[in-house]
């Protein structure tokens, strides 16, 4: 698997929470070579499932989540502007001036329209503009025939990258998660295995894990490693997690300390960097949904540090992706199904 080229016409497939379709088509065709069966469900996450052969095996579920921030269409003015609101955490301080891409049946580009500095008025410099009183120029004198209220709307960047093997672009978060899962299956394709393997690639986590919460009750597994983003150290967070220093392994109540130390133990075992990320409560992940699904499942959380999230230059270090995949790898490699403390 080319990682680079796979994450960025991942991330080129718009799935805003809520208009996540097309970006499980694509997930489907990725994951069908490396599990036994591939489905998508009634709310729209795709599920895949590659079995051991033993009887009675436990289940381990991997999630990553698909939808990414966005917008929706609110209202269409005269003169081809359009209003809208967010989808997800958006801060409005980084929008204006930004390039959007308006998802009618045949994508418009816009941009966010922003007064220039020569007719603010004085005191309006330091103000931020609240996200309903901006518009959208569409370029065109009429926009109500092209657009519906309800259309989603996506950040137009595409992905690049920078120097080294640092990657930019829109929806890293999450779809370096969904792609991290992709890898470690890719490495464990010719690997026997003694459980079996759920992938639960989600929808909705941006605004309520929903497609966790369906996948976790309909799939019931005994064990779920949620993999996600956190945010990585740059000069305005210094206090965050180390940018390129390896996957970060979530400890706290949400997370089950068995599971959590015997992912410990394998990078260790490996040699692996890797980070500790302690908290306290709510981890803002579709782990804490997994972790009461059916019965209970005792959860994992594993992350990729993160520059700059929710905006569209989120960024990354691909060999932090690829830490996250080889622990999952080198975890399930030998794993018998049992954790112990």
């Amino acid at each position: 698997m080319n990682l680079v080229q796979t994450l960025s016409d991942l991330c080129q497939v718009p799935a805003v929470t809520g208009f996540e379709r097309a970006g499980a088509e694509a997930v489907v065709s990725l994951l069908a070579p490396l599990v036994d069966e591939v489905r998508i469900d009634k709310v729209g996450s795709v599920i895949g499932v590659r079995r051991c052969g033993r009887e009675n095996a436990r289940t381990v579920l991997l999630d990553a989540h698909l939808d990414q921030i966005g917008f929706v269409v609110t209202e269409v003015l005269d003169g081809g502007f359009l209003r809208f609101a967010p989808v997800g955490g958006i801060d409005p301080r980084m929008l204006l001036g930004g390039e959007v891409d308006i998802l009618t049946d045949e994508p418009l580009y816009g941009v966010i329209s922003c007064t220039p500095p020569h007719l603010l008025k004085p005191g309006e410099e330091d103000k931020a503009v609240p996200i309903h009183e901006m518009l959208i120029d569409t370029g065109l004198l009429d926009a109500k025939s092209r657009v519906k209220v309800g259309t989603p709307i996506v950040f137009r960047q595409k992905m690049l990258q920078l120097s080294g093997d640092s990657i930019t672009g829109k929806c890293l978060d999450d779809r370096a998660g969904v792609v991290s899962i992709l890898y470690a299956l890719e490495k464990l394709k010719e690997t026997a295995l003694a459980v079996d393997l759920a992938v639960l690639i989600s929808v909705q986590e941006e605004t309520s894990s929903l497609g966790a919460i369906a996948g976790g009750y309909a799939l019931r597994p005994d064990y779920a490693i949620a993999v996600d983003v956190t945010h990585a150290k740059s000069p305005d967070a210094p206090d965050e997690f180390e940018y390129g220093g390896g996957v970060a392994i979530g400890l706290g109540p949400n997370l089950n300390t068995a599971l959590s130390k015997a992912l410990i133990r394998t990078a260790k075992a490996e040699g692996m960097d890797y980070q500790l990320e302690v908290m306290e409560g709510f981890t803002g992940t579709n782990a804490w949904d997994l972790q009461i699904a059916g019965t209970g499942a005792a959860t994992a959380l594993l992350s990729i540090p993160l520059r700059y999230m929710h905006t569209p230059i989120e960024t990354i270090k691909l060999s932090d992706l690829e830490s996250v995949g080889d622990l999952i790898y080198h975890f399930l490699r030998t794993f018998d199904g049992e954790v112990r403390l």
